[in-house]
């Protein structure tokens, strides 16, 4: 979520610029965009990472519940309703801030109403055993790769190609048209995985193994994902737009990776206090996405730009916009870590 609200700064953006080519922090701002089609960054995974930690927390949240006497049936409504509200904050933010040249149904491509289907599904496994929620998981990445290979309408039968595979035809029949960029709304059927495979893990860490072992299981079905994406890439190509299954695959090892190091520095280690920032953030998510998202970052922007003019002459236009960038992602941190304190959550 960090990163995410950056993004709305710009800051991305100015790594990017030409007068950075060449450099490292262009290489780096190269991972802070999505891939053209085919290809991997750091960006590509970013709703990964998000689904997945999601359903993580899913685990935690939903056993807490359960342990309270919530039942199945009532928590189901629970989970409905909130993916009903997560999908129309979706919309909401296309409504106010619609991107230029978006068509309406844009929104569908976006990460608030994968989440909300993503979450929607993980719920009706929730109380399933693992191996069949992994089993589940599994055959809608399969369902996936049928669909693109096997379907084959006029037009649209080239499973791997942008604009013309399976995911382009249902939204040429669905909306009457298709993302330029190459995005489907189907995306949200096999990235429900993420949050299956989070809430898998969850349990896991809930578990009554020691602290090395789970660390043992987090690094060793990482790496094993990660591998058996890349050996699935010579036949199925890494596209995000699409969500091929070998993306899946190698984002699902990243979501472990990355966990496994958060794992050990916090639970392991106890050095809880480099946490402090993100959990500040991470425990309001949905209200800084939305805050960032529908006009409060450019607010901040307005805010911060005043001081950032004036700095010297000397140091360039494109320092001032970092500096203008860079302060109002503080502030939204501090917005953030002030709500923390307050304990005010934003919750569905």
């Amino acid at each position: 979520m960090l990163l995410l609200i950056a993004e709305v700064t710009g800051l991305y953006d100015l790594l990017i610029s030409d007068s950075l080519k060449g450099t490292v922090l262009y290489a780096i701002g190269l991972q802070f965009h999505h891939s053209a089609w085919q290809g991997l960054r750091l960006w590509d995974m970013g709703q990964a990472f998000f689904m997945f930690i999601s359903g993580t927390a899913m685990a935690f949240s939903w056993a807490k519940r359960f342990k309270q006497g919530t039942t199945w049936l009532r928590g189901l409504i629970h989970a409905a309703k909130r993916a009903l509200i997560l999908f129309f904050l979706g919309w909401a933010l296309y409504v106010i801030y619609p991107p230029e040249g978006a068509p309406g149904w844009a929104f569908l491509l976006d990460i608030l109403p994968a989440l909300a289907f993503g979450g929607l599904v993980a719920y009706t496994v929730i109380k399933w055993p693992a191996r069949w929620q992994f089993a589940f998981s599994i055959g809608s990445i399969l369902l996936t790769e049928l669909l693109y290979r096997l379907l084959s309408p006029a037009g649209f039968n080239q499973a791997f190609t942008m604009g013309h595979n399976f995911g382009a035809w249902l939204d040429q029949k669905l909306w009457g048209g298709v993302s330029p960029d190459g995005w489907v709304t189907f995306n949200i059927v096999p990235s429900a995985a993420f949050v299956i495979w989070g809430l898998i893990t969850g349990n896991m860490l809930r578990g009554n193994m020691t602290a090395v072992k789970k660390l043992r299981i987090l690094l060793a079905c990482g790496l094993l994902s990660i591998v058996s994406g890349l050996a699935l890439s010579f036949f199925t190509p890494i596209i995000r737009k699409i969500t091929t299954s070998s993306f899946m695959l190698i984002s699902l090892g990243f979501c472990l990776l990355f966990l496994a190091l958060s794992y050990f520095i916090i639970d392991i280690l106890k050095l809880r206090h480099w946490a402090l920032v993100p959990l500040a953030v991470g425990m309001n998510p949905l209200f800084i996405f939305l805050f960032a998202r529908s006009g409060g970052a450019d607010w901040f922007m307005e805010i911060v730009r005043p001081f950032a003019e004036a700095l010297p002459g000397w140091v360039g236009q494109t320092w001032v916009q970092a500096a203008t960038a860079l302060g109002c992602l503080s502030l939204m941190c501090l917005l953030c870590f002030f709500l923390f304190k307050k304990r005010i959550f934003l919750k569905t």
